[in-house]
């Protein structure tokens, strides 16, 4: 099962609608655009009894393809991908990148769905949706769109670690357009549970993961970085970018500036054995003047007396303490 994700991680995994729904849907919206043809149908009858067959028969064209055809473009176009039908199921058309429909998409989609869904009852449109891995008929195909669940449970959503808050927006100029989905949803798989593998198993799969990700991306990792932050600082990027093209603005950053992150990103097991202490907390950021990401150095250690000092005992002069005796 694809996801496709458009937005935070907490709720907004857009998945593929499934068949039972889509019917159901455009079984709604059929339900209503023929009442309403009828009674439109009625009413030009009623006022049109004086024309002759060849205009009658022009004027029933003309409101079967502005009623049946026109009206729910207009509406997939108002209210971005979300009919009658689609609203009452949960459901909605976008594009195959996330974002909403425009106008040539919903015309597309509604050309074709006169073939395969009034022509033919339908048939061709359930025999589409059943062949496609992601549930698309032949009008979603030509226009470029997907229909997908907006209510989806946020029991079963995965929770993906925020980055480091200093690696938030270091890659806003990164070109993510070569990186396939399936590479996406390996990514967030791992993020999810990286807390439940072994250290030296995760590590090298947080390196093989992005590895894949720089050669898609063309651009290489910063130095310093954990492979894991790296990760997830890329897919905030994302989920950043696909939250504007569909609603205009960036998700919240949840972990806010200085916040830590409540899974810590692994460090490197020492000299390729596995550590049995608790993974270490996010790495702190460079200096300005760095070109690269480095982790701050210990503080230096307190200096330990000399010999000398040791070797004096009572005769060495004792440290000031800022007291004066009394006279």
């Amino acid at each position: 099962m694809s996801e496709l994700v458009t937005g935070e991680a907490v709720a907004l995994e857009l998945r593929p609608a499934k068949l039972p729904s889509r019917a159901l849907a455009v079984l709604i919206d059929l339900v209503v655009a023929w009442a309403v043809y009828l009674a439109v149908t009625i009413g030009i009858l009623a006022s049109t009894a004086s024309l002759d067959d060849a205009a009658a028969a022009a004027v029933a064209v003309a409101t079967f393809v502005l009623v049946l055809v026109g009206v729910p473009i207009a509406v997939e176009t108002l209210s971005h991908g979300r009919s009658l039908g689609k609203l009452a199921c949960g459901l909605r058309v976008v594009r195959d990148d996330g974002g909403p429909i425009r106008f040539r998409h919903a015309l597309v989609r509604g050309a074709v769905g006169v073939v395969e869904i009034l022509l033919t009852f339908g048939v061709v449109a359930c025999i589409a949706s059943l062949v496609s891995a992601r549930g698309r008929r032949l009008g979603d195909v030509f226009a470029g769109t997907l229909v997908v669940r907006e209510r989806v449970p946020s029991g079963k959503g995965a929770f993906v670690p925020p980055p480091p808050p200093w690696l938030v927006g270091q890659f806003s100029g990164l070109d993510l357009s070569g990186v396939p989905e399936s590479l996406w949803l390996a990514i967030r798989q791992y993020l999810t549970r990286m807390g439940q593998l072994d250290p030296q198993v995760g590590w090298a799969m947080a390196e093989r993961l992005a590895s894949d990700l720089v050669e898609r991306t063309g651009a290489p990792a910063p130095q310093g970085v954990p492979p894991a932050a790296y990760l997830a600082a890329v897919v905030h990027e994302r989920q950043a970018r696909d939250a504007r093209r569909a609603f205009g603005e960036a998700p919240p950053y949840v972990g806010g500036a200085g916040a830590s992150a409540p899974h810590p990103y692994p460090s490197p097991p020492p000299n390729g054995s596995v550590s049995p202490s608790v993974p270490s907390a996010w790495p702190s950021p460079a200096p300005a003047s760095s070109p690269s990401f480095s982790p701050v150095a210990p503080a230096a250690a307190p200096p330990v007396p000399s010999a000398s000092a040791v070797d004096a005992g009572d005769d060495a002069t004792p440290p000031a303490t800022g007291f004066a005796p009394p006279a």
